[in-house]
């Protein structure tokens, strides 16, 4: 089974910390990144894939952010939607319930702004689509393997079993997989969320505790972009590719 994907939701709304001094003037998804935004590798990705309707939701200096995807409009003719966290920053999983009204009732494909993919054989997204399984699965993540997530400083994040179910890393142990950023997720799976404010997290831990988080592996190229000291190695990355 698959699915058309018609809509996806970009992460935008994050303060960009360790990214600091670079997002004291400007957002951390308009960081430029092998001369461009991060934002715009990220949008590149999704509308090569084919989705044309995406929301986009903005805290920290979003007049910049709003500013940038209607330029990008008027160039790709694309549907940018904001949603609009300007008086209180949700994190990922209160920016979801937010932005719930105005992503439907089929799954979407949710993408983070600062991390940068490359395909490999075969296109990251459309793949994801073609693994899903909606009578199986609430959420699938695009893993990477940790030997391969270039740029990443922790000790991943899940355990991948033959057939793509997903389960947590146990403390202090290194998990073989990194999250991408990019998934596809379940609208049923967003809801009864725990406060105004909290992490996609409390998502994946119910998906996983009913067996319904998935992931699948990543062929292509993806790096972490996190601080500063990351752009030049990735972009020599890049150059070299």
């Amino acid at each position: 089974m698959s699915i058309e994907l018609e809509t996806a939701m970009l992460m935008a709304a994050g303060l960009g910390k360790r990214m600091r001094p670079l997002t004291a003037t400007r957002p951390k998804p308009l960081i430029r990144v092998a001369r461009q935004p991060l934002l715009d590798h990220a949008l590149d990705r999704i509308e090569e894939a084919g989705i044309r309707r995406i929301i986009v939701n903005v805290h920290y200096l979003p007049d910049a952010i709003e500013a940038h995807l209607a330029a990008r409009a008027r160039r790709t003719g694309a549907d940018y939607v904001i949603s609009d966290e300007r008086d209180k920053l949700l994190e990922t999983g209160g920016g979801l319930v937010k932005a719930l009204p105005l992503l439907g009732d089929k799954p979407f494909l949710c993408a983070n702004s600062d991390n940068l993919w490359i395909n490999g054989p075969f296109d990251a997204i459309g793949a994801l689509a073609a693994r899903w399984v909606d009578r199986a699965m609430d959420a699938l993540l695009l893993m990477i393997p940790h030997a391969r997530a270039t740029g990443h400083r922790g000790l991943g994040d899940f355990h991948m079993d033959a057939n793509g179910r997903l389960s947590r890393r146990r403390s202090g142990r290194v998990a073989p997989f990194v999250f991408t950023g990019i998934q596809i997720l379940s609208p049923r799976l967003i809801v009864e969320p725990p406060s105004d404010v909290f992490s996609t997290n409390v998502f994946w831990d119910r998906a996983i505790a009913e067996g319904r988080a998935y992931g699948m592996t990543h062929a292509g190229l993806w790096f972490d972009v996190g601080t500063p000291q990351a752009i030049p190695l990735v972009e020599a990355a890049l150059a070299s590719v």
